[in-house]
Formats: structure tokens, C-alpha cells, sequence
């Protein structure tokens, strides 16, 4: 280039020079828009990708087979079909799924109100959420047999779809989040007797693990809407308190989590990356860079343990779990990222490893095969949307 540029004037040389450097500051900004996490809006995501995600949900809240149950039986009179028994969550292969595929529709519904499929989930989710069935589901959930169904996992996930209710502006939101509040009570109830009972956090990288439902349980005890009475605001506040203690009692002097040991075969959530993802909202800025340190040194950032994970068979449905282990790095390593001082040095390691997450977990997300299909578009959706990343 330095001998090309002899055969110009002194003038034209500044000039060429300005453009080569517009041109690789935009090519280097093009590039990291493809790559990095998206900021802001998630109206910045193709519209066929959010159609994909949506049609995940639309076909599995009313499939009512194949179906596993969480079910004690208390007597013959137990013995009815997953509808029967719980009306609203009977779709999507299991009750926790079942949730979080409505949770998936109402967020994408707040970002996309005009979208083709909007219709159509609106019909499915007023077919479900209605007063009548989310009262048997709450009576479902209040038999004393029932203590632990779905705990803590997908009652995170049913407080998740309650907050993004209450945080969406509009008569329909109002409309579904008021038939759903007997069962966010009793929800609340439950871990509200439970947290104070368990004396050691659940370190496992699937359903019953802790720190991923405290991360959503922090969320929506933060989350407000402005009608709301002050004595609700307040018991919110009171279970806000509780779960910020829990959290420090169960993780606070946590140090040099074994990060190498992961992932087990069957793992669709980290239990090291999980735990840091619920400390950062727990902790000020500070004392949680201080406390990632301990916990996650720079030699267990680097270890060949946080490599994307490979599914050897997309039709098993614990192997699939693998995928949205990705899925859920991804976010989690964004959560962790975005709670550093912007001149953390490990913000870059992070990033690169949110982003390679976040690349094998997407080109996973598919209808092909049931396993995989019925859940992780929610998890897909999660991370698109930045949900994990504040409170909007």
C-alpha cells in the first residue's frame, strides 16, 4: 500500500487513507454485529427467526401427548390424563415445559405485537390461561402430596411468566395475569416455606438445581407494575429479602468452583456459571468482580470444560439437554459479563465465550425432533431477547 500511495499527491493521500480507515472501522462493527450479543430492542432479530421460535410453542401448549407426569398419586381418583389434571400446563411434554412455552409467546408477543402468528397465540394462550383452569391448577398444586412438584425449577419458571405479565402493558396481560395470580400464590407459598428449610443449595445441572430458579425468582420479586396495592408491593419486597439471604448463605463464601468437572451427560444448565449468573444480582458491582475472582479464577476461564458441548443424539431427550446447555452459558456468560466494570479484563474472555455458546446453541434450535423441540426455543428466546440481562 505504501508504494501505491507514492503515485498520489500528499491530498489524496490523507483522503484514501480516511476511507481505508472508515472502511475497516465499519467492516470491524458489521462484524461484531453479526457475532455479539444483541443490545437493546429485540426487534433487532429477523423476523423468520422469531416465527421459528414462536411455532416451537404454538405446536406443543395444546399437544397433550407424549406427556411425562410429575405425578403422586394420592388414590384411584389421581388417575386422569395430564389435561384433566392440570388444564392450563398440559402441553409441551411436561408441566415446567408447558410454562415456559406460554412464557416464550407472551415475550415475544410484547416485542412483536403485529407479528402474522400473533394471532394465533393469542387464541391459544386465552384457551388456557383462563380463571377456571388456572383455579384447578392451583388447587392441583395446593394437595399436601404435592410439596415438591416442580420445585424449584418450574415454579421459577410459572413466577417468570407471571412478571412478564405484569410488566406488559395491556388489557390482555391484565386479563391472563389475574386468572394466573391463585396459582403465583400458591407458588410463592411454597418456596417461601421451603427456602427457609433447605440447608444446602442443589448443585446439579438440571431442574432442581438452585441458583438458575434464584436467578428467575430475583427477577420477578424486582418486578412492579404501577397499579399495584402497597401491601402486594410489599410481600413481594418481604420474598425479594428472603431469596437475596438465601442466596448469600448458600454461595457467598463460595471459592475455585471445579469447573473442569463439567458438564455431566445430561446437564442443560451449569452449576458454576449458574451460581455466578444469580450472585451478580445479588451482589454491588464490586464486591461481586471481588467474589467472581475466588470463585471463577482466570485459569477455570480458560478451561477446555467451557467449550461448547456437542449432542451425540438429538432423539434422546436427556442427551438433548447438551444443547441447551449452550443455550443457557450463553446467557448466563452475557449476565456475568454485563454485571463487571466496563474495563474488567475478563469482560473479553466472557464475550467470546457467550458468543460461542450462543452460535452452537441457536443452529440447534429446531422442530425435527420433539426432544429438543418442546423446550428449547424457550431457552432460544431467553437469550435472543436479553431477558436475564435487566428488568424491562
Amino acid at each position: 500500500m505504501g508504494r501505491g500511495l507514492r503515485f498520489l499527491s500528499g491530498r489524496s493521500q490523507w483522503y484514501w487513507l480516511l476511507v481505508l480507515v472508515l472502511w475497516v472501522w465499519l467492516g470491524l462493527g458489521l462484524h461484531a454485529g453479526r457475532t455479539a450479543p444483541l443490545v437493546g430492542s429485540a426487534t433487532m432479530l429477523p423476523s423468520e427467526s422469531v416465527a421459528r421460535f414462536a411455532e416451537l410453542a404454538l405446536s406443543c401448549v395444546e399437544r397433550q401427548y407424549p406427556n411425562k407426569l410429575a405425578h403422586v398419586l394420592a388414590s384411584d381418583a389421581d388417575v386422569k390424563s395430564p389435561q384433566a389434571l392440570t388444564p392450563a400446563f398440559y402441553g409441551c411434554f411436561d408441566w415446567h415445559s408447558a410454562v415456559h412455552g406460554h412464557w416464550l409467546l407472551v415475550r415475544l408477543l410484547r416485542q412483536f405485537p403485529d407479528a402474522k402468528w400473533g394471532l394465533r397465540a393469542r387464541l391459544a394462550l386465552s384457551r388456557n390461561l383462563t380463571p377456571e383452569h388456572l383455579a384447578v391448577e392451583a388447587a392441583y398444586l395446593q394437595a399436601p402430596e404435592r410439596q415438591s412438584f416442580e420445585r424449584p425449577y418450574g415454579l421459577a419458571w410459572l413466577l417468570r411468566l407471571c412478571a412478564e405479565l405484569r410488566e406488559w402493558d395491556s388489557t390482555e396481560a391484565r386479563t391472563w395475569l389475574q386468572a394466573l395470580q391463585p396459582l403465583e400464590k400458591q407458588a410463592v407459598l411454597r418456596l417461601q416455606t421451603w427456602l427457609p428449610k433447605l440447608s444446602h443449595p442443589i448443585r446439579t445441572g438440571e431442574h432442581n438445581q438452585t441458583a438458575f430458579a434464584l436467578g428467575l425468582l430475583l427477577d420477578w420479586a424486582r418486578t412492579t407494575a404501577p397499579s399495584e396495592s402497597a401491601s402486594v408491593v410489599a410481600e413481594r419486597s418481604a420474598f425479594l429479602q428472603l431469596l437475596l439471604s438465601r442466596s448469600r448463605t448458600f454461595y457467598g463464601r463460595d471459592t475455585h468452583c471445579p469447573i473442569d468437572y463439567e458438564p455431566s451427560g445430561e446437564d442443560f444448565l451449569s452449576p458454576c456459571i449458574a451460581e455466578a449468573d444469580v450472585m451478580r444480582r445479588v451482589l454491588p458491582q464490586p464486591e461481586f468482580a471481588q467474589w467472581l475472582q475466588a470463585f471463577l479464577p482466570d485459569v477455570a476461564l480458560a478451561s477446555a470444560a467451557l467449550s461448547p458441548q456437542v449432542v451425540t443424539d438429538v432423539t434422546d431427550g436427556k442427551l438433548v439437554h447438551l444443547d441447551g446447555l449452550n443455550l443457557s452459558r450463553a446467557f448466563m456468560l452475557e449476565g456475568i459479563a454485563s454485571a463487571l466494570p466496563t474495563t474488567d479484563r475478563r469482560q473479553a474472555r466472557l464475550r467470546t465465550l457467550a458468543v460461542a455458546h450462543r452460535e452452537a446453541g441457536l443452529r440447534a434450535v429446531s422442530s425435527a425432533h420433539y426432544e429438543g423441540g418442546h423446550w428449547l426455543g424457550s431457552f432460544a428466546v431467553y437469550l435472543v431477547t436479553q431477558r436475564g440481562l435487566a428488568l424491562r
